[in-house]
């Protein structure tokens, strides 16, 4: 039996690859290294951090390297921690660490033998990602990024140009991810289905409703295989 969909489309960070994971610990660690007295959770480090990169990912374009340093100086400068070119080396380079989900292997595998295409669209540079693809050890078919569209996620542009490059109707394409302002309004826009990976049990985010809800990418793997997956 074909899968419902011909290609799957991803965010990476976060979907994929444990983001999430990364970010707070190498943020946990550098609260530690300068002896912060008031101690927050690594998430909550990290959710400050990423609250500071989404409005810098809005202006003009700059490589993610680029978003990445300012955005750590923003945080260094806010916890009064001291901030220099080599800390934000060591955050690319943390970046370039950070592992895939236990599921990720196994379920875009099966995904990708049932007859899927796998693209990957991602806020990033291409000499960051390429160490992410080493650790998923996924056949991808594609996969585009920041740095060739030189506009991130949310923007419809990037969309526009991803579309295009991948080449089939939105209407035969899911469009897979953990991240609601990145990723779903956009996707809906352009008529592709989506599917939001809940890892966390969070609520609904404000906004349409994605067509799946999973806590893992075990649901793709189902539904390429024609299995039914409940909302």
């Amino acid at each position: 039996m074909a899968p419902p969909f011909e290609v799957a489309t991803f965010d990476n960070y976060g979907t994929l690859t444990d983001w999430e994971g990364g970010a707070a610990q190498f943020l946990y660690e550098l609260a530690l290294r300068n002896g912060d007295r008031e101690l927050v959770p690594g998430i909550e480090l990290r959710n400050e951090w990423e609250e500071i990169q989404f409005d810098i990912l809005g202006r003009e374009y700059r490589s993610y390297k680029e978003v990445l340093a300012q955005s750590l100086a923003e945080v260094c400068r806010r916890h009064g921690w001291p901030y220099d070119e080599q800390l934000a080396a060591d955050f690319v380079r943390s970046m370039r660490s950070w592992q895939p989900f236990p599921d990720t292997y196994p379920a875009l595998q099966r995904a990708h033998a049932a007859g899927m295409k796998l693209v990957i669209f991602s806020n990033t540079d291409r000499d960051i990602i390429e160490h992410s693809l080493r650790h998923m050890r996924v056949p991808f078919h594609d996969v585009i990024t920041a740095e060739d569209c030189r506009i991130y996620k949310p923007s419809n542009e990037f969309f526009r140009q991803a579309l295009d490059r991948v080449g089939v109707a939105p209407e035969k394409i899911i469009h897979v991810a953990f991240g609601f302002k990145y990723d779903n309004a956009p996707a809906k826009h352009f008529g592709m289905r989506t599917a939001w990976v809940n890892r966390h049990i969070e609520p609904q985010p404000a906004g349409e409703p994605a067509d799946y809800e999973w806590r893992d990418l075990w649901g793709l793997a189902e539904l390429a295989d024609g299995c039914p997956v409940p909302r």
